[in-house]
């Protein structure tokens, strides 16, 4: 759950291809909906993020969304960026992260939550190469590593 005060946020996209048979399809919607319990569950990665509040960061940009794209599709996944570009009237961003088999479901619970944590940090670093080019004010190097010690401190 998010509130006003969040800088970071989470967004899962689970779609299906409509060339998929029907239990292609169920399969693909019921790894979604393990997935979320890994983001919104009781152990979910978005109770640590919701303890870093925007105003300790800067005020240039005051929402960074993590999306999630579970198995995307290959016409949707040719059109991900590795990083989106900075929404200034929004003071926001959006940054995928592409969930696989390989990557997430083939692996035990313990590393798909290391493989959250572990990209979710890998990518506030995409992240601060696009503070410094846009000149923002925004202290990711702070908040990485604030986030970090909550990585640890909640495991």
């Amino acid at each position: 759950m998010m509130n006003e005060k969040n800088i970071l946020g989470c967004f899962v996209s689970n779609t299906a291809d409509a060339r998929w048979s029907e239990n292609e399809r169920n399969f693909v919607f019921e790894q979604g909906r393990l997935f979320r319990g890994y983001l919104w569950g009781k152990k979910g990665i978005s109770e640590t993020l919701k303890h870093l509040n925007k105003e300790d960061y800067g005020s240039d940009l005051v929402m960074i969304l993590f999306q999630f794209y579970i198995k995307p599709i290959p016409e949707l996944l040719e059109n991900l960026k590795e990083i989106e570009s900075y929404r200034s009237k929004e003071k926001s961003i959006g940054i995928p992260i592409i969930i696989t088999e390989e990557n997430f479901f083939s692996k035990a619970e313990e590393e798909r939550y290391s493989f959250l944590q572990e990209s979710i940090l890998q990518k506030l670093d995409l992240l601060a190469e696009v503070v410094k080019k846009k000149k923002l004010d925004t202290n990711i190097t702070l908040l990485k590593s604030d986030l970090q010690k909550l990585f640890i401190s909640h495991n």
